[in-house]
């Protein structure tokens, strides 16, 4: 993906393709009229939480919205040069936070109804104070490091060998509060990035 994507633009095409007025959108997606409408004149640039809320309008992955010609696949195996990286389209607007954590998807999510992803989160990241919410269910397994996660009400820090299993409706955040760098190895059904 390149530096120079217009979230306002594609925003706007998506909504007149699927033929929705701004206030529709909204509804669908559960945020406020206003907010469509600034993304969409590029006064605002939404969060990674807000982009997704509002794409769940659309029934649209993250990576749909930032890659939408990207070729489908029948491919099976995957060597690590081949992991989509999907760091760039979450973080678009926060270097820090796109140096601090990489996120990369195995293979055409959409395609599978499922989406594998190998995240790493270098100490101190953290996926941000406003919590994340999506339509999906999500698991993961920490294979390096510790990572706070937060769902809910609850918070607990994961070692090495620890997982988790939640329902992603619930909000949820991922910290490294660690001086250590961590990895995970999750997966989301349905997509969701």
């Amino acid at each position: 993906m390149h530096d120079e994507f217009d979230v306002g633009t594609r925003l706007k095409e998506l909504r007149q393709q699927f033929g929705l007025s701004q206030r529709q959108l909204a509804e669908a997606a559960g945020v406020p009229h206003g907010q469509i409408s600034m993304i969409e004149r590029n006064h605002s640039s939404p969060s990674v939480a807000s982009l997704r809320k509002i794409l769940g309008g659309f029934q649209m992955s993250m990576s749909e919205f930032f890659e939408p010609e990207a070729p489908t696949t029948q491919q099976v195996f995957f060597t690590p040069s081949e992991l989509r990286d999907l760091t760039s389209a979450l973080y678009q607007d926060n270097e820090a936070a796109q140096r601090m954590i990489t996120i990369k998807q195995v293979g055409d999510a959409k395609a599978h109804g499922l989406q594998v992803l190998q995240e790493f989160y270098e100490p101190g990241a953290d996926t941000g104070e406003t919590m994340i919410e999506h339509e999906a269910n999500e698991g993961g397994i920490v294979i390096e490091g510790e990572l706070e996660i937060t769902v809910g009400e609850e918070t607990r820090v994961l070692k090495t060998g620890d997982s988790y299993l939640f329902n992603s409706r619930e909000p949820h955040r991922f910290r490294n509060i660690s001086d250590r760098p961590a990895r995970v190895i999750s997966a989301c059904t349905p997509p969701y990035l």
